[in-house]
């Protein structure tokens, strides 16, 4: 059996080998899978800190493999800004009394999505409203991101609803996590949360997430559309479980 020290160094090499494989295939899941596996033998905030080069990396990495990275970001800055903002005024939520609550209803959102999504019923957002819906569900998401450091809702039903193709999807996924990471990083430091010397810990935990995520995305580029939708809308519902359940308990 692995020692008390030694434990937290296990759990946190399998949770990122997981959420990033997770990451691979479906295009997000990494800080989702991450934080409910280390809150298992760390403080949540600390959980957060350790996610943030992992996270960086493998989105960087996931909105550089697309085609359609400029034409995203013109279409999509106004929820970026949103994010950051939103993520920024919840500074210090993560370590608060009410973080439990919050990573529950975020969990339960997550599940209501992916049933919906593996339905078929089909949400659809016009492009006329896209320049103030966007900001809000950048700030919304920016909130929910400072509260429990998990960056899906409702960034990721919004996207869902602008139908995107598979690959434009991914990659507007990698750009909105991209600066959801960012910005909670920014939060975090300056709630006392990150520090200078967490980054090194945090750059340890990238080998098992990137080996993860090549392995999902091999895997993933031989699925058609349809499977893929099944996958993504399976895994939202499989994460959100877990998210809420860990919460709970």
């Amino acid at each position: 059996m692995p020692s008390v020290e030694t434990l937290p160094i296990v759990v946190a090499t399998l949770a990122f080998l997981l959420a990033g494989f997770v990451k691979g295939v479906i295009g997000l899941g990494l800080p989702t899978v991450s934080m409910g596996l280390l809150t298992l033998v760390m403080a949540p905030a600390k959980a957060a800190s350790l996610l943030i080069v992992p996270s960086f990396v493998t989105n960087v990495w996931q909105l550089a493999a697309g085609p359609s990275f400029w034409r995203l970001a013109r279409r999509l800055w106004p929820m970026l800004a949103g994010i950051i903002l939103g993520t920024l005024a919840g500074t210090g939520l993560l370590t608060g009394s009410h973080a439990g609550q919050a990573a529950v209803a975020l969990g339960l959102m997550l599940m209501l999505y992916a049933g919906l999504g593996l339905t078929s019923m089909r949400f659809s957002v016009a492009p006329a409203a896209e320049w103030w819906l966007g900001p809000l569900i950048g700030a919304l998401t920016g909130l929910a991101t400072a509260a429990t450091g998990v960056f899906a809702i409702p960034a990721v039903p919004y996207l869902g609803a602008l139908n995107l193709d598979k690959e434009d999807m991914i990659q507007a996924l990698g750009l909105s996590f991209t600066a959801s990471t960012i910005a909670l990083a920014a939060a975090l430091a300056a709630g006392g949360a990150f520090a200078l010397g967490d980054v090194g810990i945090s750059t340890a935990a990238l080998a098992p997430a990137v080996l993860g995520m090549a392995v999902g995305g091999a895997m993933r580029s031989r699925f058609s559309e349809r499977t893929f939708r099944r996958i993504f809308f399976g895994g939202l519902l499989v994460l959100g479980a877990h998210l809420a359940s860990r919460a709970v308990i």
